[in-house]
């Protein structure tokens, strides 16, 4: 007998499917495989907390990997504060990590907002070949928004 989650995990990955997003597939198979050796009280746990950092941690890596391997150096660096575009990627970079500080307050203050924010990077992920780095920038967004309002109420 399947469970609801088992079942949403099924839809997810028919969705994944045929939008033919293979991140998507790959994040939903791994977390079915857990759940059907039985692993998921102890894994996913470990998953919701620490997941966002090993994720960060893996991403900076891969920003990082030029900049190792030589293909990036410190001439690059000087060269790209000469365009107007490397002054926006930096603002944004900033912009970026600031929202996303928010976000980790805004789910650790208010998690059942991580429902609406999965569900809105599913559908990005699946239907508009999005990438799932959404709900922590989401979340950010979404606290920024919240402090407006309650600024101007």
């Amino acid at each position: 007998m399947f469970t609801q989650s088992a079942m949403f995990l099924l839809l997810l990955l028919g969705i994944s499917i045929v939008a033919k997003n293979q991140s998507l597939m790959i994040a939903v198979g791994v977390l079915l495989v857990l759940k059907a050796l039985g692993l998921d009280a102890k894994i996913f746990s470990l998953i919701q907390t620490k997941g966002i950092n090993w994720g960060v941690t893996i991403i900076t890596i891969a920003v990082l990997a030029p900049i190792a391997s030589g293909q990036i150096g410190f001439r690059d660096l000087g060269d790209a504060f000469k365009s107007p575009f490397a002054w926006v990627a930096l603002v944004s970079g900033i912009a970026v990590a600031l929202l996303a500080k928010g976000g980790i307050t805004l789910l650790s203050e208010d998690p059942h907002i991580t429902t609406a924010l999965v569900l809105g990077t599913i559908l990005a992920v699946s239907l508009f070949k999005g990438v799932a780095v959404g709900p922590l920038i989401g979340a950010g967004i979404a606290y920024m928004v919240m402090r407006i309002y309650e600024y101007i109420k």
